[in-house]
């Protein structure tokens, strides 16, 4: 079975006026990066956190690996939430064992070698170090276990440029080839070198779920420039 995830007629409702995801179905396959793409208040962290069991649906169901999201399925999704969740007293060395305690697909030896490549001590504490290593350190945890679904929100957000380079790269070389990532972002023209396909959402609904080499050839675009295009007005 090729489907990963499957959505159907999956509504959130915080109150009659706040709709944050309206009605979506998808199916998503494996072995693809997507992006999450849609502007802000579009639905997207909503959805993300759904995906992880965090938020339940007012309406519908997601299937991951044929399960309903649930306890099950948390062993399959790999999530790096778009803040820092991580005690900056912690030390380094301290979460690599709790992760490998939590997580029987976390890989302590994968993690260390990421960790050594960067000079990175596994005795340093979370808050002596700078943002963008903090956000390697996060992003390496995730991509350390060998999951079915990564779900990355905003992970290239408030870095630089050097930076932003290494966490794609660490995306790319270290996910399961027979697993996806879905990766949330404002800073497209950064990541749409890596993403197979691509979500545009707005207003909780899903505008499109099509393939980058789509875009380019229908629209003469990049993916960039397409989103603009259709998130203008």
């Amino acid at each position: 079975m090729n489907e990963l995830v499957e959505i159907v007629g999956l509504t959130k409702a915080y109150d009659a006026n706040h709709v944050a995801v309206n009605n979506i179905s998808l199916t998503l396959p494996r072995g693809r990066i997507i992006g999450l793409l849609g502007p802000n208040g579009s639905g997207k962290t909503t959805l993300i956190k759904m995906l992880n069991g965090l938020l339940t649906p007012s309406r519908g169901d997601i299937r991951i690996n044929g399960q309903l999201v649930g306890p099950l399925t948390k062993a399959h999704v790999a999530y790096l939430p778009d803040r820092t969740y991580l005690s900056g007293n912690q030390k380094i060395q301290d979460i690599l064992d709790y992760f490998a305690d939590f997580y029987s697909d976390f890989s302590v030896e994968k993690a260390k070698e990421m960790l050594s490549n960067l000079n990175i001590d596994t005795t340093s504490r979370m808050r002596t170090l700078s943002k963008g290593t903090k956000e390697k350190v996060q992003l390496i945890l995730v991509m350390s276990r060998n999951a079915d679904l990564y779900v990355l929100d905003e992970p290239i957000a408030g870095v630089d440029p050097a930076a932003r380079d290494y966490i794609l790269r660490t995306i790319i070389n270290n996910y399961n080839p027979e697993a996806t990532v879905i990766i949330s972002t404002h800073l497209i023209g950064d990541i749409e070198q890596v993403l197979d396909e691509v979500i545009f959402m707005r207003y909780g609904q899903l505008v499109l779920y099509t393939s980058v080499d789509n875009i380019r050839e229908q629209h003469g675009k990049s993916v960039d420039a397409y989103f603009r295009e259709v998130f203008a007005c």
